[in-house]
């Protein structure tokens, strides 16, 4: 009987496992299933097969395994659409690569022949003439093709289209000649490592007129979208103020010509701002190519005179433009040549890297264009998603309305309503103010709801300073950061209240306020994460009962870019601007914050030259930083920046001078507090990014560290390192211990701070030696950390440690991190009393 039982069951097993064909109407079903809930339940299987009687006859394993069958598709045909896509990148990559070396073996043609001309002229010489000198010869020999000016034209008329393609013909000629000919000595920019995923090959100008920079990338978009894209400048180039079409002519060969004025923001208070008068031809070549090629009218080019401007410094635009070819596949292979001449003489001579440097422009204005289309075009795909249910176009207009604002503020120009008011005496600080702010806000936005109707508007107060040996990166990183050392959270209220029904309730600031704490939101961020958009939340913390009512949390809409320390030459910022807790999708937004542009010295002499162009290594860093071969010429590097800082703020016009005195006074306490920021973070001379943190060397952290240990040993019974460790070696094994060690202040009547932590407890807190301070203990664990601290606290004080079990807690940059174990234990010093409390989180890792 049990033989039998036994036998049926097997044939039972083997009856619900075997293949299943399935009809159409089945698929059918399971397929909506699929749709809904790719992994159902074994109770959703079974009611699916109660609900559908098409299934009735078919088991609730084999509904199990066509699910399984069914993910395991999707996975395959996801990979091999992921493959197939990566091929044809590299299929691409490798076309533009073969290009690039056919381009670079010219150029080595062109330089052997130079040279040996260059030879006969010396040898030639020194029998003719006892004068030694040679460089009338190099500028004649090496250079003669990128000297020779452009040819004189009679001056054209725009009502004369001919004239106004001959211009065109040239301008395209002299442009393909830039992207994919030697007609400029390009050299690869550091950084930038050619590849699938990379943002594509950029090169910078050396030894050439003006300044330019020249990229090669992939986007999956076609190439009518992709000159629609770059044909819309203010969408993508931050430094645009606007773009105007004064005129638009067809030309004969189906192309068009444009006559455009552009206006361009000033980076800083110290410098006049630019504007552009060009011809921008649009036009097809016979591979099927599309080409956009610009350049500017000027009495040499010939062509119409631009619209006069006072305010601005007109800048010229040499041959430059867009090469986009269709690429197998689908697609666009992209040439991206930017050569401006920014009149480098008219500004004073410490600012003058700002516009002589080819890597500011690559990074503002070139890469920024290959960015902004790659981001669209992984956005159409569907590979970007964003949570909060807001658009990716959505958030990207955020991102240029605060550097718009941002721009508008620093510049202030009169034509948008800007006024400058009266100083105190001290020059340091500017302020502006604009009784029309409907100007710059735009009609779009509801101006009323933010200005009151009886009389008031904007006020800015900025002002520009030098800063030597501070990384702009780590500068914005550690303001962003830590707000709490350079913020005043009663300033901030007062801004925050412009949002609210009556704004002018609030007083004006008191110096000092009252504490407050940060709690940063993602919103979104790029492809390469260069850039962040995020929500700040402000919480207050009162000390009297009449600050209450300013201790409300308030929120701030963030952009902070420019934070990756490789990037040469890129420009970092933080703008934020109060919004309220609706965060409307067209709320006003009143930005201010920093911006930090690295002065990089002109480097187009030998040096150069001979600069190493190992890409591959450039890019191969460790969790610490950058590469330790650069160490001897960062060092060497005089790392000299402009930080312009600017806040706005709304006034009543019976207060607007108590607006404008605190406005004043809270831009000079800011900059006072990023001097000495930038002092506390200046002598690690980039040493805490490049490899291993610096090791605190003081009497103080030896003599901590002999204590922990010594602790340890008291409390546990175990050695918290190797036995036959003493005097420095003690604080060398602390500080290169593999789990987070930190310690943190042992006070009853105030919430603990850290006080020190080892490597590599800065790296999972994400901090440094100097911000650990500001970090308290009970805003790094998470609420089930702070109450298994608290039941075990009395026990750490009696027995002097405890173990605390597995679990999440928060890094400054509000990162979750997990452990698995935790170990509290009393610090004592040399007399036994209670100096510290010591953590060791094991086995640390970020989620």
């Amino acid at each position: 009987m049990a033989l039998s039982m036994h036998k049926e069951s097997k044939q039972h097993q083997m009856d619900s496992s075997k293949y299943v064909r399935y009809t159409p109407e089945q698929v059918e079903a399971l397929e909506r299933v699929y749709s809904e809930c790719p992994k159902p339940s074994s109770m959703r299987r079974q009611q699916l097969i109660r609900e559908c009687p098409i299934l009735s006859n078919i088991e609730p394993k084999q509904i199990k395994v066509w699910f399984q069958n069914r993910r395991c598709r999707e996975k395959q045909r996801k990979e091999a659409s992921r493959l197939q896509t990566v091929n044809r990148k590299l299929t691409a990559m490798n076309k533009l690569l073969m290009e690039e070396n056919d381009r670079l073996q010219k150029q080595v043609s062109q330089l052997v022949y130079e040279n040996g001309y260059m030879r006969t002229q010396l040898q030639s010489a020194s029998t003719a003439t006892t004068d030694t000198s040679c460089e009338s010869v190099v500028m004649s020999g090496q250079h003669q093709q990128q000297q020779n000016p452009t040819p004189q034209h009679p001056q054209r008329d725009a009502s004369n289209p001919a004239g106004l393609l001959a211009i065109a013909e040239e301008t395209l000629a002299e442009f393909l000649s830039k992207a994919t000919g030697t007609a400029v000595d390009w050299v690869q920019m550091i950084g930038m490592k050619p590849g699938p995923d990379s943002i594509g090959i950029v090169a910078v100008s050396r030894n050439c007129s003006g300044v330019a920079a020249r990229a090669c990338g992939l986007v999956s978009l076609e190439p009518t979208k992709v000159a629609e894209i770059l044909k819309d400048r203010p969408s993508w180039f931050r430094d645009c103020r606007c773009l105007d079409v004064l005129s638009a002519i067809p030309a004969g060969n189906g192309g068009t010509i444009e006559l455009i004025y552009m206006q361009t923001y000033a980076p800083t208070t110290l410098a006049s701002a630019r504007d552009f008068w060009t011809l921008r031809y649009t036009t097809s070549l016979e591979d099927g190519s599309l080409v956009i090629c610009e350049r500017s009218l000027t009495t040499t080019t010939g062509g119409p005179p631009g619209p006069p401007a006072s305010t601005f410094i007109r800048a010229e635009m040499l041959p430059s433009g867009y090469l986009i070819r269709p690429c197998e596949g689908g697609g666009s292979i992209i040439h991206i040549v930017d050569h401006v001449d920014l009149d480098a003489w008219s500004v004073p001579e410490v600012l003058r890297p700002l516009y002589e440097s080819s890597k500011i422009l690559a990074q503002k204005t070139t890469v920024a264009a290959l960015r902004h289309i790659r981001q669209i075009a992984q956005e159409t795909s569907g590979e970007i998603q964003y949570g909060g249910g807001r658009q990716p176009a959505v958030l990207r207009t955020f991102s240029q309305r605060l550097c718009r604002g941002f721009n508008d503020a620093v510049n202030g120009f009169a034509d948008d309503g800007w006024s400058l008011m009266g100083s105190d005496g001290v020059e340091d600080v500017t302020i502006v103010i604009n009784s029309s702010p409907s100007k710059f806000l735009g009609s779009q936005y509801n101006a009323s709801a933010i200005f009151p109707t009886f009389g008031g508007g904007v006020l800015c107060a900025k002002a520009s300073m030098l800063l030597q040996n501070v990384p702009p990166a780590l500068l914005v990183r550690f303001l962003r950061e830590h707000r709490s050392e350079w913020a005043d959270y009663g300033v901030d209220a007062y801004s925050a209240a412009s949002l609210k029904a009556s704004p002018y309730e609030v007083p004006c600031a008191r110096p000092g306020g009252f504490p407050s704490s940060q709690v940063i939101l993602p919103l979104a961020h790029t492809v390469e994460h260069e850039e962040f958009l995020e929500v700040v939340r402000l919480e207050g913390h009162a000390f009297s009962p009449e600050d209450v009512a300013l201790t409300r949390d308030m929120y701030l809409l963030q952009l902070c870019s420019g934070v990756d320390e490789n990037a040469a030459g890129a420009c970092a910022q933080l703008v934020f601007a109060p919004i309220d807790e609706s965060f409307a999708d067209d709320a006003p937004l009143l930005p201010s914050g920093f911006r930090v542009i690295p002065l990089d010295p002109k480097t187009d002499g030998p040096a150069a030259a001979t600069r190493t162009l190992d890409l591959a290594s450039t890019l191969e860093v460790g969790p610490g930083g950058a590469r330790q071969a650069n160490e001897t010429d960062l060092n060497n590097y005089n790392l000299r920046s402009v930080l312009t800082i600017a806040f706005q703020f709304t006034f009543e016009n019976h207060v607007r001078d108590n607006v404008a005195a605190m406005a004043r006074q809270y831009v000079r306490s800011v900059m006072a507090s990023v001097q000495r920021v930038a002092m506390a973070i200046a002598p690690s001379r980039l040493n805490c990014h490049m490899g291993l943190k610096p090791l605190p060397g003081s009497p103080e952290a030896l003599t901590l560290a002999q204590w922990i240990c010594r602790s340890y040993r008291i409390h546990t019974g175990a050695e918290l390192l190797r036995v036959d460790s003493q005097g420095s070696d003690v604080l060398k094994q602390l500080w290169n211990h593999s789990d987070a060690i930190m310690c943190c202040s042992l006070k009853t009547n105030a919430s603990p701070v850290f006080t020190f932590a080892n490597q590599a407890g800065l790296d999972m807190l994400e901090t440094t030696l100097v911000a650990l301070q500001d970090i308290m203990l009970d805003k790094i664990l998470d609420e089930a950390g702070r109450k298994i601290l608290c039941s075990e606290f009395s026990r750490i004080m009696q027995q002097g440690f405890a173990y605390l079990p597995a679990g999440i807690c928060t890094s400054s940059m509000a990162r979750p991190v997990s452990y698995e174990q935790a170990i509290a234990w009393k610090v004592l010093n040399d007399e036994d009393s209670n100096h510290c409390l010591a953590f060791m989180f094991i086995n640390w890792s970020f989620v």
